[in-house]
């Protein structure tokens, strides 16, 4: 499901589905426990081994945050560039990634909204307890959707081998569709 809230990036990610440009890209980077990304054009025909994530398609998205809009298990968020370089925290044009995460405790949470000066809602705390997520990346990477059923192939992708650089040994390609 794609969210309205974030329309930049809502119709971004339709517009490249409907051109089929994530057809047979391939998650480049996953991290068990964390997410899995993928949107790197440079992936549809790389070689074993090649190092992926910085390809592009040559424009950025300005940042649409939104606190409704959380890192839970399975939310669909923009990557980008490091804040170094991109102080506004632009999302890339065309890769994107989903959150897997992993459970985590009131204590932990507690750390996380003294170190970023930010409060979880109710909500928010109950589902980071439950199914997990990434909380630490809220308000920093903009949140535009979510995987609303399917969640064991995220764990399914999320568990495969990985070479240095959590790129996956053999490759886990996609394919994305607009449903109506």
């Amino acid at each position: 499901r794609l969210y309205d809230k974030t329309p930049l990036h809502r119709d971004n990610f339709i517009k490249l589905a409907n051109e089929h440009f994530s057809d047979s890209l391939l998650f480049h980077r996953v991290m068990n426990q964390f997410m899995i990304q993928g949107g790197d054009p440079q992936s549809k025909y790389a070689q074993p081994g090649q190092q992926l994530g910085m390809g592009d398609v040559g424009y950025t998205i300005p940042s649409e945050f939104d606190t409704a809009l959380y890192h839970k298990k399975g939310a669909l968020a923009a990557a980008r560039m490091p804040d170094n370089v991109n102080p506004a925290k632009a999302s890339s044009g065309c890769q994107y990634y989903i959150a897997q995460g992993k459970t985590w405790t009131d204590a932990d949470l507690n750390s996380m909204e003294m170190q970023q000066g930010r409060k979880y809602s109710t909500t928010q705390r109950n589902m980071y307890k439950t199914i997990g997520g990434t909380p630490f990346l809220d308000m920093n990477y903009t949140v535009f959707g979510e995987v609303e059923s399917g969640l064991q192939v995220v764990d399914k992708i999320a568990s495969v081998r990985t070479a240095p650089g959590d790129r996956p040994i053999s490759d886990v390609r996609m394919k994305i569709e607009v449903m109506k």
